[in-house]
């Protein structure tokens, strides 16, 4: 009888395993760090200038991140890892927000899954650093989205669906 693989989510997690993964979301930090410093300053145009301003601020917050992560890397007894993802550019101002905004997708469901891991290895304190940290990315998101126009992703797993805060409807980009 063959034995199915298993997920991400059904394989037993060890604090070894764990840094490995923590340092995963660290290169994604990284390359959120670099793609938000330079989106925020070739964004041009009166549409683009409030987003540009809230990219500067998530650089900012993508910083303190890497800090939080890097320390939680350090505390399991693993060296932090020092290269970024790559970051996808391009001239076109909706695209880049785009990329952001998928990445962001891909660091909340990761962060969300992290958060589960530490909890399996009783690791509660490190499990609430990532909750605010995962506090901030879903604000991110909203940005982003809000930026492009766009309802939120729903990046639980559930297909179709769009989750907005309550009352909150993603405006559209206006052109000048």
């Amino acid at each position: 009888m063959v034995k199915p693989q298993l997920t991400e989510n059904e394989r037993a997690i060890s604090r070894d395993h764990l840094a490995e993964l923590l340092n995963e979301d660290l290169s994604r930090e990284y390359q959120a760090i670099i793609a938000y410093v330079v989106y925020s300053q070739v964004l041009k145009g009166a549409a683009y200038m409030s987003i540009a301003n809230q990219l500067e601020i998530h650089a900012k917050q993508e910083l303190d991140h890497a800090l939080i992560i890097s320390r939680q890397i350090d505390y399991l007894g693993k060296m932090p890892v020092v290269t970024p993802k790559p970051v996808q550019t391009s001239e076109d101002p909706k695209e880049m927000l785009r990329f952001d905004l998928e990445n962001e997708g891909e660091t909340i469901r990761n962060y969300r899954e992290r958060i589960r891991q530490c909890e399996e290895l009783g690791e509660y304190a490190m499990a609430e650093q990532i909750r605010q940290i995962l506090v901030n990315e879903q604000d991110h998101q909203i940005d982003l989205a809000t930026a492009l126009g766009e309802d939120v992703p729903d990046v639980s797993g559930s297909r179709g669906r769009t989750v907005m805060p309550r009352g909150r409807k993603a405006p559209s980009i206006k052109r000048a």
